[in-house]
């Protein structure tokens, strides 16, 4: 099979294209030189926001079995690379979001779910979610609905990470001491290594599937408490998990998702929409999810070989509780 991954040295896209070269697939890599890509990728130089900036692609006499896009900006910028290959590949993988789906979900939605209005394939930058489907539009006006694949991945976590989730959990458990944790401990999560994902996008373009298909783990894989344990554990268990009822948390004004990473409170509708999703589709045709324990240890020992501190997307909020309002909550004795 022949790769061509757009973007590739970063979070994604770097997973994506380390597992087609382990798979012995032909890889090119379309990006802006920020990075190096992997070793084994053969590389072209340009930028999709720039007057010009396709180039290197469209000079270059590449035929592709499948293109991989991960962009998440202008859907203008999907329009134009999808237009330019669509007779140089055979299938279009656009990594898009659950974001796409209209607010708010319930729990156990499928990809039948209504979609965010208002996007476009022809649009500038406006917000993520129409962003996102607006790529998805982009990607079915080029190759048809038989030949684009639509992967609408949830909460992406893993090695490379440069959102700062996983991340920003291990290096507060390797500070050690009394470590605020949100509860309730069986609240089930979903998520995907990114690993995972890559290894399904690859399997499926081998399949030729088409259409959307939402992308995380089955509801229940992990928990908030084998998550944070196993953070704990691999850091050197110097964590001491106090484990906090959810009104607490959020009567102390402490924001879900950002300043608590991976939690939402149960019977929200950010933790239906984030974490009860229905994946049959996506296990139907391959999803294989590894341990939570196996992504905390890999991304710890990752996080350790590149000096302890994780690459940082400036496009992303930063994620993280302050130590002095976690002190705060923890010295009241709100420990459930």
């Amino acid at each position: 099979m022949r790769l061509l991954m757009l973007g590739g040295t970063e979070f994604v896209g770097r997973a994506v294209v380390e597992a087609a070269l382990g798979r012995g697939w032909e890889v090119t890599v379309f990006h802006r030189g920020r990075h190096e890509a992997p070793p084994g990728a053969r590389s072209l130089l340009g930028d999709r926001t720039a007057p010009g900036g396709l180039s290197a692609l469209a000079d270059d006499p590449g035929e592709w079995d499948v293109v991989v896009d991960t962009w998440s900006a202008a859907p203008s910028a999907v329009r134009d690379t999808a237009r330019l290959l669509r007779g140089r590949a055979g299938r279009y993988v656009y990594v898009s979001s659950c974001s796409v789906y209209a607010w708010a979900p319930p729990a156990g939605y499928t990809e039948d779910a209504p979609v965010v209005e208002g996007a476009s394939a022809d649009a500038e930058q406006t917000d993520y979610a129409r962003d996102k489907r607006g790529g998805e539009l982009a990607a079915v006006a080029s190759f048809g609905a038989d030949r684009s694949l639509l992967v609408r991945a949830g909460l992406i976590l893993g090695p490379y990470e440069n959102v700062g989730r996983l991340p920003w959990w291990l290096t507060r458990m390797s500070r050690g001491g009394p470590v605020l944790a949100p509860g309730p401990r069986d609240l089930p999560l979903q998520y995907v290594d990114v690993r995972d994902l890559s290894e399904w996008i690859l399997g499926a373009a081998e399949q030729e599937l088409s259409g959307p298909y939402t992308l995380v783990s089955p509801q229940g894989h992990a928990t908030m408490g084998t998550f944070l344990e196993a953070c704990a554990r691999v850091t050197g268990g110097a964590a001491e998990l106090r484990w906090t009822e959810p009104g607490v948390i959020l009567e102390a004004g402490i924001e879900p998702w950002t300043q608590l990473p991976v939690w939402v409170p149960p019977g929200s509708d950010l933790h239906d929409a984030l974490h009860s999703a229905d994946v049959s589709r996506a296990v139907g045709a391959g999803l294989v999810c590894r341990p939570v324990g196996e992504t905390v240890a890999d991304t710890w020992n990752w996080l350790g070989g590149i000096g302890g501190v994780a690459p940082q997307r400036p496009d992303r909020t930063s994620k993280g509780l302050d130590p002095e309002v976690e002190a705060k909550v923890l010295a009241a004795g709100t420990g459930a």
